[in-house]
């Protein structure tokens, strides 16, 4: 990525904000440590059930030290984002033996010397950017026979947390990313993880004498009643990827109508991927001057992509722009950017990665984990998209997160079978979307979600009609059910 791009001044000045706030909040944690102190009794023997004594263990997001202390470690070393966190955990814990605290970010920093035999990553997933990113670079400091180790909350306890926050009884952190059980599962499987244990702990936060030791230790444990438990866990290994000994090559289709502001920075960002990129413009009878931009870049272009130009003609809807794009792909994997990067080009080398490692047949984005910055998608088609995702995790029998996330990855060979089964349900979908998940459904494909970073649109205007497209999407969905479901 280049570092000067203006998507990474903003990702970077994301980033400085954060830091900034944790630095801020640095005190307000030592503070607070007496009032919350029962709970972070609970974590540390949730975490010491985990870890073996006289292990070597890393923690993310380290804070101030007691967690990783409180396992007595060979060697422990633990890394914050914040120099005030750090700084508070060595005054904190100076001069106790085999423990080292420094700077660092997980995503993007020199990482310390492995190897470890646990790594601990304790309500850390919340605030990372790139949670995939994290984990892979931290699966390379483990042993062979290492565990990460994770915890996360329930945001069934949103309201409450965010009500102690406002009431100066917990430390009021960022914006956190959307995690359920399932999405830390997946996340973990992504990135080259196995898990071997997963649980829930921790039912009464507080100490009521009597109840909180029996809700902790067996209420949250008992069916049903685990499932209000505020603290959510997982042990995972390390697992061998395999990758193909030749690496296929990718065609990237970007449908556009009215982007010319976003053209070039599609071309500069994307990336190369397998053994070769090309990237097909679609273009959707424009009247910005998309078209001439488009042939003006090709043109003038002299980098790694092969850059192309198709016009929908008489055709419309994005669904008819993909397919029309896929049809004149060159290369074996297939893969959609919507035209206005609200899907960053830069997250694409991970639905290559999921695809060609046999993560799953299709890879569907999702951006219903990580924050949206700004107005990226606006309140209604957020819970619009929530809604979708409910019902089509139904209708097709495996979890689907997000269902119109425009970013889908499938291999050529897979959409040549979708599209000769597409008179099954026939031609009912002018976003493409449903069409394509509809039809890796029927032939019974792996659809494995992959959160994406959901970044604001810096050009022109959504197509998408809130309230008109989200009838058309009910209607869909219902046909899928009568078709996949009912099997009429």
């Amino acid at each position: 990525m280049d570092e000067n791009s203006e998507f990474e001044r903003r990702e970077r000045a994301r980033r400085d904000k954060k830091v900034e706030h944790y630095n801020q909040i640095a005190a307000e944690r030592a503070r607070l440590l007496s009032k919350n102190r029962y709970y972070a009794e609970q974590i540390e023997r949730l975490i010491g059930s985990l870890v073996l004594p006289g292990a070597r263990v890393l923690e993310v997001g380290s804070g101030m030290g007691d967690l990783l202390a409180s396992q007595r470690p060979k060697r422990g070393v633990g890394i914050d984002v914040s120099p005030a966190m750090v700084q508070l955990a060595r005054e904190r814990h100076q001069g106790e033996a085999g423990l080292s605290f420094t700077v660092a970010d997980v995503e993007r920093d020199p990482l310390p010397q492995g190897p470890f035999d646990v790594i601990i990553l304790s309500d850390t997933l919340g605030l990372l950017e790139d949670i995939e990113t994290a984990l892979r670079r931290l699966r390379e400091l483990l042993t062979p026979d290492g565990r990460i180790v994770v915890t996360y909350y329930n945001f069934m306890w949103e309201p409450v947390l965010r009500l102690a926050e406002a009431l100066a009884q917990k430390t009021r952190w960022p914006e956190q990313n959307w995690l359920s059980m399932t999405d830390i599962g997946n996340l973990l499987y992504l990135s080259g993880f196995q898990v071997v244990r997963s649980g829930t702990d921790v039912l009464v936060p507080i100490n009521v004498p009597f109840f909180s030791e029996l809700g902790n230790r067996v209420g949250a444990k008992v069916p049903v009643v685990k499932e209000t438990a505020l603290v959510q866990y997982f042990v995972a290994r390390s697992v061998e990827e395999q990758l193909p000994s030749e690496l296929p090559g990718v065609s990237v289709v970007c449908p556009c109508k009215d982007e010319k502001g976003n053209i070039l920075e599609a071309v500069l960002r994307t990336p190369v991927m397998g053994s070769a990129t090309e990237l097909i413009f679609v273009d959707g009878n424009s009247t910005d001057g998309t078209y001439e931009e488009i042939e003006r870049i090709i043109r003038e272009y002299q980098g790694p992509l092969q850059l192309r130009l198709i016009s929908q003609g008489s055709g419309k809807g994005k669904g008819d722009a993909v397919r029309k794009g896929y049809d004149a792909a060159s290369h074996e994997v297939l893969m959609i950017l919507d035209s206005d990067l609200t899907v960053p080009p830069e997250d694409l080398p991970k639905f290559f990665h999921a695809l060609v490692s046999g993560k799953g047949d299709f890879i569907n984005g999702v951006r219903l984990v990580y924050p949206m910055e700004g107005e990226a998608m606006r309140f209604l088609n957020l819970l619009g998209n929530k809604f979708f995702s409910l019902a089509l995790s139904w209708v097709l029998e495996q979890p689907i997160k997000d269902s119109l996330c425009g970013t889908k990855v499938l291999y050529q060979k897979d959409y040549r079978r979708i599209a000769a089964e597409r008179g099954f349900f026939g031609d009912f979908d002018p976003f493409g979307d449903f069409d394509l998940l509809f039809g890796a459904a029927r032939l019974n494909m792996k659809i494995i979600d992959l959160p994406v970073r959901y970044r604001a649109r810096t050009y022109g205007d959504t197509k998408i009609s809130r309230f008109r497209h989200g009838w058309l999407l009910l209607k869909m969905t219902a046909f899928g059910f009568k078709k996949l479901r009912m099997g009429l």
